[in-house]
């Protein structure tokens, strides 16, 4: 079966997690600050902080722009479920925007029409899906307009730009995962960027037990932060991700052309957008018959993702307030989304199978 995922680890991994190992210097270090200083160069900003996790990031940045509980925060509903429960995590109120049809991406229009309705908001948490940026310019004037705070979630994003601006760049935070199956991974982890130096201390503290200096505990905060091993991995990683992304931008650009089933949709970028293909992700209507026939022709498939999150069992049984919609973009796209293999790992054969299995689909009868 060919795999969804496959992450790229080789013999530079291996020697500077040994170096780590051998060092003895487990907790947050210099490998932690070389990282941090490297990535930071990456998204063309002048901070990063690194956490334990994607989530830990979004929470932290969060946290540190000053989300309230009660603060209205906008958000789309077709995202996986860390980006709300950060929000919930501080007590912020979820408002969720529909999408764009053709980015899959919070919709600009649809983000003025809710800044009206809700006039008490005060920031915006956008969400580059699948490693496309989403229409920065367009939300970052609706965010001036309105006096928006900006957190950019590029958990799937590393390296996307738009013209020669890297996603994490245009808010006043972004935040990142480099989870096994990202387009950098440290195994677990991530890294909060921003330009803010302030906004980056606030981040440091609150990953760090809310210290600025040990045994000083200025704010509340908890341990969320990354260790050496992890680091190590994500140096390596980082020299890599030109590369990666290279490669999943080749097997993108090789399903572009010759995947042409019209029971199929391919994604779309618009022009000047960098896309770095964390998943390549097609709609069709009859999602499960599709699956079954990739299936029988040994290629995997995922669906990212079935269920908008304000439908998801947990807002319900905690009673939380559902507030924006309708969404009829984004629970049109939870029916029909399913991505394929596109990672940086695929051989030249399996992308041709991957593409052969795609033309090869057909709908049931009556689908």
């Amino acid at each position: 079966m060919i795999a969804m995922a496959r992450p790229l680890l080789g013999a530079e991994e291996e020697r500077l997690v040994l170096e780590v190992l051998r060092s003895g210097q487990l907790a947050a270090g210099p490998k932690v600050a070389r990282l941090e200083a490297a990535f930071a160069r990456c998204c063309g900003v002048p901070y990063a902080v690194m956490t334990s996790s994607g989530t830990a990031a979004l929470q932290a940045a969060a946290a540190a722009l000053g989300l309230r509980p009660g603060d209205k925060v906008f958000t789309t509903p077709f995202t996986f479920a860390a980006t709300t429960n950060a929000l919930l995590a501080v007590g912020a109120v979820p408002v969720f925007v529909d999408i764009d049809p053709l980015t899959l991406n919070l919709d600009p229009g649809a983000l003025e029409r809710a800044c009206r309705e809700h006039p008490d908001a005060v920031a915006v948490l956008v969400v580059h899906l699948y490693g496309l940026p989403a229409a920065m310019p367009e939300i970052a004037s609706v965010a001036r307009r309105h006096g928006l705070l900006v957190l950019e979630d590029c958990a799937q994003a590393h390296g996307a730009a738009i013209g020669e601006r890297r996603v994490g760049s245009f808010g006043d935070a972004g935040a990142f995962s480099f989870y096994a199956t990202k387009n950098m991974t440290t195994g677990e982890g991530g890294a909060v960027v921003t330009a803010d130096r302030e906004l980056a201390g606030r981040v440091r503290a609150f990953i760090d037990h809310g210290q600025r200096e040990r045994y000083r505990h200025e704010t509340l905060g908890y341990n969320l932060r990354m260790g050496e091993l992890q680091a190590a991995l994500g140096l390596a990683q980082l020299a890599r991700l030109g590369e990666m992304n290279a490669r999943r931008r080749e097997n993108a650009a090789y399903y572009d052309r010759h995947i042409d089933n019209p029971h199929v949709e391919k994604p779309v970028a618009p022009p000047g957008y960098r896309h770095v293909y964390h998943q390549y992700t097609l709609r069709v209507e009859d999602r499960e018959g599709f699956r079954r026939q990739l299936a029988q022709r040994g290629v995997s498939s995922a669906v990212h993702y079935p269920a908008l999150v304000p439908e998801q069992p947990y807002f319900r049984r905690l009673g939380l307030p559902v507030l924006g919609g309708p969404w009829p973009v984004a629970a049109a796209a939870a029916r029909r989304v399913v991505s394929i293999p596109v990672h940086p790992g695929l051989t030249p054969e399996e992308r041709e199978t991957v593409a052969a299995a795609v033309n090869a689909y057909r709908p049931r009868a009556g689908g």
